[in-house]
């Protein structure tokens, strides 16, 4: 991680980044993805510091997802007194299952617990540009780069986004810039979860976000991890590339 003085330095670095791109843009603001979580708690923090609570919204959308999430998106919503629309997508999301179901039944095959995990992100993504574009705004990121090393987003869904001030922050930097503007202990000290599939994000990783930064930063960690998290980063390539196109030459 970065020593405390720099990461605090790149943190307002970061910040002021913010309100240059917004400027630079002519965009009115942003909206976020309120989760409830470290990252995008962070993010809020951020970007009210940049722009003013003024021109800041924040949408949970919980979509079959536990009421303690809500709570949380709730408490940091009211930390740094910005706006939080609640959309609940539980009925969007469980017609479109249905109805993509319904088809596929018809060819032998129904939807994969996978691809109905990433449903959820790709939905709530829908309704923040919806959101954005409506009001003149711009939908900011909140992914870590621990989580894009190892390919923990869904393409389209929570890593699609207008701007990110965090991409190139780890979990553990993460953490500090959040504490350091003022996100709630409870936050901070969450295990962090996307709330998609009733385990937390190192449980399903099989790996630790220590063992992912350390990694990231020195090339090293436990010994009993080191390939996982290689093969995690090297099959997950095609979500930090860009998207592969045919190219020809006019005459």
């Amino acid at each position: 991680m970065l020593e405390k003085e720099k990461l605090i330095q790149e943190a307002e670095n970061a910040i002021k980044w913010i309100k240059d791109y917004i400027n630079e843009v002519g965009a009115k603001g942003v909206v976020i993805g309120n989760s409830g979580g470290k990252d995008s708690a962070t993010v809020i923090a951020m970007s009210t510091k940049a722009l003013g609570n003024d021109k800041v919204i924040t949408v949970a959308m919980p979509c079959n997802s536990i009421k303690t999430d809500l709570e949380d998106a709730k408490l940091v919503s009211k930390t740094f007194n910005v706006p939080l629309l609640e959309l609940d997508l539980t009925n969007a999301y469980n017609e479109l299952e249905n109805s993509i179901n319904k088809n596929l039944e018809k060819k032998n095959f129904t939807l994969s617990k996978e691809a109905k995990i990433n449903m959820k992100p790709r939905l709530r993504m829908t309704t923040l540009y919806s959101i954005a574009q409506t009001l003149g705004y711009l939908v900011i990121g909140t992914g870590n780069l621990s989580e894009a090393f190892v390919g923990y987003t869904t393409k389209w869904g929570d890593n699609a986004c207008d701007f990110n001030p965090i991409a190139n922050f780890t979990v553990e930097e993460v953490l500090a810039i959040g504490k350091y503007l003022g996100v709630p202990d409870k936050i901070i000290n969450k295990a962090p979860n996307d709330g998609l599939g009733g385990q937390t994000d190192e449980e399903k990783l099989g790996v630790t976000y220590k063992q992912i930064d350390e990694y990231i930063e020195t090339g090293k960690t436990q010994d009993d991890v080191i390939e996982k998290i290689k093969n995690l980063n090297l099959n997950s390539t095609h979500k930090r590339q860009k998207i592969p196109v045919y190219n020809f030459k006019r005459e």
